[in-house]
């Protein structure tokens, strides 16, 4: 939002709620009384912010969730503004980081060098003379991080997950997914049109002529809408099962001969007998288009993809060129300052080593605690909502609960640090220092398959706000990042604190249980744990999820897409049960004293709706639906309120409320 602009970087983090310096109480203000809380809750606790809040013309929305990410990388520019001005000692986090981020705040530099950087590969690619040759090339950008034809990752084997199986996935297209090429709408049509346009500006960049470079575009486009053919849609890629193709590489290398597979997996340094195919059309695609496509081709498509992932690398023009593109596809208005951007590169970059200075600087052992109890505290709730349930037989119950006491939870920062040491950076070698970055990066992963499962690791890095779980661990994680307001505030009353993180970690262990966590076991492996006869109840329960999800719409006519978030639909709808049933076992969840105006019952709710307050831009926002797992903030709050009873108790909301649902439609799956 604009006020951004206009006020301190000190108001981008009072995003919820302010502080009573006096009592040092958080206090609720900002309570849109013209709106009735039975009609859009959402609006109720959010409206006059909502109506009010401008988003930075620099990003795509404002408010909490992700877009806290954004005063987020304000905190580590400070660190990073203070690492770069001074010197450090070779090969020290300070020296790493600050010179990281140094090398590419030099602008003089890094334009003044073009697209010099990338000329060795360009030539390299013309001298690829057969599928051998152009599959060498391939494999070897994929070490550095210009990945194209193959998609490849190590993580757990879903059938193993104590040990670490070399993934392979579906990839090779530049739109955001595989329906941006079929739709015929307008705004499809545009970002179509935008694409095309900026592989244009690209290749045009690199000294093609006007008509040559737009030929090239569409060489590029038509090329990747055959590879689209064969990629599962969003909401095919759900399906857990369908995703593991556990492969002997021996005979995916007769089955597939031009990719050789044996050959294929030398080339990317991998070292073993079967590797997981999670979406094989897309290889059998590959591998007839390898031979029926001519290489003068897939020439053109090499070059776009090394274009397209190093243009952000490359000198002012190229880096424009891409936010053109960006701007279609998310609304932003304006560029990025170059500061922000290198704080996110350098995050992505040496994450793990920019932290380290992070939670020094910005968070306290205390959270840490008081995390550890408000985690165990719902994970007691949540195994008495299991205990209640009228659905399921004590015998899945049992292995339910087994489940839930085998998990393991991450609070704050990682046990164990990356180690940078190999990455190599210089101050005056930005396109270089993001190379060898991503080249250990490579080998770092590279180094885990057949290998034991590392229960340390994490997959985020600790400033981020989010939170995850991970089903091969059986593990809940909250960074650092996250444990904040209006999340978390060591000085809220447990209202606020149990609807804002208790919220998300009743969400987050939700998750073990939702339509793909169900699938894994106690141990993290993928397999049947239930018995028919609940597996079907349950099946019948996310079903109804689906069914009403389908029904909420976003600017005015766009659906939400239920059966792609139903995972998440049904982690916020038990998240909030989770996190109320915990409250409700404190000392102010058994009281009804009000505090500004609200009792603890209320505050609790109007917790939640702060911790979805968000802002999008339209263009955003439709991509958003289109492509995130998650609904939109608004159906984050109203979906599970509208069928959750103590929230009809606490506002009074009443039949011919728009919210009210009659209880025999309120959908409780856990």
């Amino acid at each position: 939002m604009k006020r951004f602009l206009y006020f301190s970087i000190a108001l981008l983090l009072a995003v919820a709620c302010k502080h009573n310096s006096d009592t040092k109480r958080v206090v609720i203000t900002g309570i849109d009384t013209t709106k009735k809380a039975g009609d859009d809750f959402f609006m109720y606790a959010n409206g006059i912010w909502y109506d009010t809040a401008r988003i930075p013309p620099s990003q795509t929305g404002v408010g909490s969730y992700s877009f806290l990410n954004y005063p987020q990388r304000i905190r580590l520019q400070g660190i990073l503004d203070s690492l770069a001005a001074s010197q450090h000692p070779v090969g020290s986090l300070e020296q790493q980081v600050g010179d990281f981020y140094a090398s590419g705040m030099d602008t003089v530099a890094i334009n003044k060098r073009g697209y010099t950087p990338i000329i060795p590969l360009l030539t390299r690619i013309d001298a690829i003379t057969d599928a051998g040759s152009l599959l060498k090339l391939v494999a070897d950008e994929q070490k550095v991080g210009n990945a194209s034809i193959i998609g490849f990752s190590v993580s757990p084997d879903n059938k193993q997950s104590t040990v670490n199986i070399a993934q392979f996935y579906q990839t090779g297209i530049g739109l955001p997914e595989r329906d941006y090429y079929f739709k015929t709408d307008s705004s499809t049509r545009a970002i179509q049109q935008g694409y095309k346009n900026y592989l244009t500006r690209l290749f045009e960049l690199t000294g093609a002529a006007p008509t040559t470079a737009r030929n090239n575009a569409t060489v590029v486009y038509d090329l990747e809408k055959q590879l689209a053919t064969a990629h599962r849609t969003n909401i095919e890629l759900r399906d857990v099962n369908a995703n593991y193709n556990k492969l002997a590489v021996a005979a995916l290398s007769k089955k597939q001969p031009v990719l050789n597979w044996t050959g294929l997996l030398t080339n990317l340094g991998v070292k073993a007998d079967s590797v997981n195919v999670g979406q094989p059309a897309y290889y059998e695609k590959l591998n007839a288009l390898l031979s029926s496509v001519s290489i003068p081709t897939w020439k053109i498509y090499l070059k776009a993809h090394a274009l397209t992932n190093y243009a952000t690398y490359l000198s002012k023009p190229f880096d424009e060129a891409t936010f053109v593109y960006t701007k279609i596809l998310t609304g932003q208005a304006v560029k990025k300052t170059r500061s922000e951007e290198m704080t996110q590169a350098v995050d992505g970059s040496l994450g793990d080593a920019l932290a380290q200075i992070y939670v020094k600087k910005y968070f306290p052992e205390e959270a840490k605690r008081r995390m550890t109890a408000l985690v165990d505290n719902l994970k007691k709730a949540f195994e008495a909502r299991i205990n209640k349930l009228d659905w399921m037989s004590d015998s899945t119950k049992a292995r339910a609960k087994e489940k839930l006491h085998a998990f393991s939870e991450k609070i704050g920062y990682p046990s164990k640090w990356r180690d940078y040491s190999k990455v190599i950076v210089k101050r005056d070698a930005y396109f270089e220092n993001r190379l060898s970055a991503n080249k250990q990066d490579y080998l770092y992963n590279l180094a885990k398959v057949g290998q034991q499962v590392d229960r340390t690791e994490w997959l985020t890095t600790p400033p981020t706000v989010t939170a995850y779980n991970n089903p091969p661990l059986n593990e809940i994680v909250f960074p650092a990042g996250i444990l904040q307001s209006p999340y978390f505030d060591m000085n809220a009353d447990d209202a606020l604190n149990y609807g804002g993180i208790g919220m998300v970690i009743g969400h987050e262990i939700t998750h073990s249980f939702d339509d793909q966590g169900a699938q894994y076991d106690k141990v993290g492996n993928v397999t049947n744990w239930w018995t028919k006869a609940d597996y079907a109840k349950f099946k019948a329960k996310t079903q109804q999820v689906i069914d009403q999800y389908n029904r909420f719409t976003v600017l005015d006519s766009v659906p939400i897409k239920g059966p792609l978030t139903v995972g998440e639909n049904t982690a916020d709808l038990a998240g909030v049960a989770i996190a109320y049933d915990a409250f409700k076992l404190t000392q102010q969840g058994k009281d009804t004293t009000k505090l500004d105006g609200f009792t603890p019952d209320q505050r609790f709710f109007i917790s939640i709706a702060r911790i979805w307050r968000v802002k999008t831009r339209d263009e955003f926002l439709r991509m958003y639906v289109n492509t995130n797992p998650h609904s939109p903030a608004k159906w984050r709050v109203n979906g599970p309120l509208m069928n959750f009873t103590p929230f009809y108790k606490a506002f009074n909301v009443r039949e011919g409320d728009k919210m009210y649902k009659p209880e025999h439609e309120r959908i409780t799956v856990w």
